[in-house]
């Protein structure tokens, strides 16, 4: 269903985004960290919560179905283990760190728009129990992901 790369990063969010109203940039967290395919990461020890971000949320749509990994399931660092549909379009989700799947968020099955309503809170979409947490140190801070996504936006 989501065999697309996740949507092939940035060229699928310029053909998305047709209707650019120049509002404020997306909200991003200071404590999170973030991957170039748009997901983000709370890490505490090794238990990791995974979403997709405010900026990729905005610019797929409104959500109204997340793809969701088995429990137990082994995801890989920059590899698909889901996917997010919205009106607009069908993306993977690619997991920011390596480890077992050792919950989802099924609220998402029924309430798939709270990816959009609350990407970092209410609509995480799995956590993870990391066996690399060395994994994290290649990961995007704040501050670097802002400037990431307004370069992407730019260009």
């Amino acid at each position: 269903m989501a065999s697309r790369l996740w949507a092939s990063k940035a060229a699928s969010y310029l053909k998305i985004s047709t209707f650019n109203f120049n509002r404020g940039f997306a909200s991003v967290v200071k404590d999170l960290k973030y991957a170039e395919s748009h997901e983000w990461v709370k890490v505490d020890g090794k238990s990791a919560t995974v979403g997709i971000t405010d900026h990729a949320q905005d610019h797929l749509g409104d959500v109204v179905y997340v793809e969701l990994p088995e429990v137990g399931a082994a995801v890989t660092q920059g590899s698909s283990f889901g996917a997010v549909e919205s009106v607009k379009a069908t993306s993977d989700i690619n997991s920011p760190v390596s480890g077992k799947v050792v919950e989802v968020n099924e609220e998402l099955s029924s309430s798939p728009g709270l990816v959009n309503g609350s990407p970092y809170e209410n609509g995480w979409i799995i956590k993870v129990e990391i066996s690399d947490t060395n994994e994290v140190n290649s990961l995007m801070d704040s501050e670097q992901y802002s400037k990431f996504c307004e370069e992407e936006d730019n260009h």
